[in-house]
């Protein structure tokens, strides 16, 4: 009886006009959460061509600094400098090898491939595998390495394609034992490598940063070379501070690395922008929302003078527009999830005659936010039109 009472003055121009502009904003921000989480796998997957924001930087190798025998190493000063710089989120120093080493790839019916080869190490935090047996413990002969992943392309492709030999997937390398010796300070030992995965990122043959230290303490009598290769995590790869301080140490990077990281950079503050605008438009939703129900009330307010003076409670006058607004609410979420994942199954199709092995992500975070909404502005409506019926309470009482 009350909401039949009451829905007399109901605007359906203003509610549709709430309801369109709030539908607008949810879709704007459940489609920005999503295609952000959506991308995360073109950003950090094995095979992306954006990668996260690492550069490796060397100093430039110049026909003088051949001639003249300068070093290419980073000395002390100039680390700790390096370090200093504000677009410098993390550092890390590449660890060479110090020690002889030999490497043999021993292929059941094929002919063995022997090499000499040498190791790098960095922190752990910049290898880009990720391996339960990326470990190292004193006194195992059993040495995890990881292989950049277009040393893989060019045996498939250049070595095996000329010597009329098989090709090799990472799956089968992943169980081929390597025969590993390494030499020095008089000693000579033999390994046993495993190739535990290929990385995009670094362009060399990692093993893992414990042994390299002990190795260069055992193998060449604790002699370390100075690094002349770092990774550095940056926080804005377009900050023009970093190419001019590159630029003026003398310092050079892989151009087309960090061409990609500021393409990465750039489609997250886009994606950014556009969810802030979701979330503008979402707030003048609500605002008219608000505007419409406190003009309703205002319309209806000797109605609601009349029934709280009989008796009523302000929360039993508020239900019906409480439960109108909130069923609102809810309508815009529903339609909006259909409209998400009508746009995203779009966009899915295209990225994945892209990125062929591109896993689907989870929808977990855009329901989750969807639903983190719906509770925010329902709970701030349900306060605004109690708060507001028991103001006028208050002035009959």
């Amino acid at each position: 009886m009350i909401w039949k009472l009451l829905r007399q003055h109901i605007s359906i121009p203003q509610f549709l006009g709430f309801f369109l502009a709030n539908l607008v904003g949810m879709v704007i921000i459940l489609l920005g959460v999503q295609f952000y989480t959506d991308t995360q796998a073109v950003y950090t997957g094995e095979d992306s061509f954006m990668k996260s924001d690492y550069l490796i930087v060397n100093k430039k190798i110049s026909a003088v600094t051949t001639l003249t025998g300068k070093s290419s190493a980073f000395s002390h000063p100039e680390l700790q400098d390096m370090e200093r710089q504000k677009f410098v989120e993390r550092m890390g120093c590449f660890t060479s090898s110090a020690f002889d080493v030999n490497a043999t790839f021993d292929l059941d019916q094929m002919t063995n491939i022997s090499t000499d080869m040498f190791f790098e190490a960095v922190p752990d935090e910049f290898v880009d595998v990720k391996s339960e047996d990326w470990t190292f413990r004193q006194g195992v002969k059993e040495l995890p390495i990881i292989l950049p992943r277009n040393y893989l392309d060019l045996y498939n492709f250049g070595y095996a394609q000329s010597r009329n030999m098989p090709k090799l997937s990472e799956g089968i390398l992943g169980v081929i034992k390597l025969k590993i010796n390494i030499r020095g300070n008089g000693r000579n030992d033999e390994y046993v490598g495993r190739i535990v995965g290929f990385s995009s990122r670094l362009n060399t043959i990692l093993v893992p940063q414990p042994f390299m230290d002990w190795a260069n303490s055992y193998y060449a009598d604790g002699k370390s070379n100075a690094p002349t290769r770092l990774i550095l995590e940056v926080n804005n790869p377009t900050d023009e501070h970093l190419t001019t301080y590159l630029q003026d140490n003398n310092y050079e990077t892989d151009q087309d690395k960090l061409d990609a990281s500021k393409t990465t950079f750039m489609l997250r503050m886009i994606v950014g922008i556009v969810m802030s605008v979701g979330v503008v438009i979402s707030l003048l939703a609500l605002y008219v929302l608000m505007l419409s129900v406190y003009l309703l009330v205002e319309k209806n307010n000797t109605k609601l003078e009349n029934l709280l003076l009989i008796g009523y409670s302000p929360a039993r006058v508020s239900r019906p527009y409480q439960i109108l607004t909130i069923g609102l609410n809810v309508l815009v979420l529903l339609i909006a999830f259909v409209v998400m994942f009508v746009v995203r199954n779009i966009y899915m199709e295209m990225f994945q005659n892209f990125f062929p092995e591109l896993e689907t992500p989870s929808v977990a975070l855009s329901l989750a936010v969807g639903l983190f909404l719906l509770v925010i502005v329902s709970t701030v409506n349900v306060i605004a039109v109690y708060t507001k019926v028991k103001s006028i309470w208050n002035r009959k009482s």
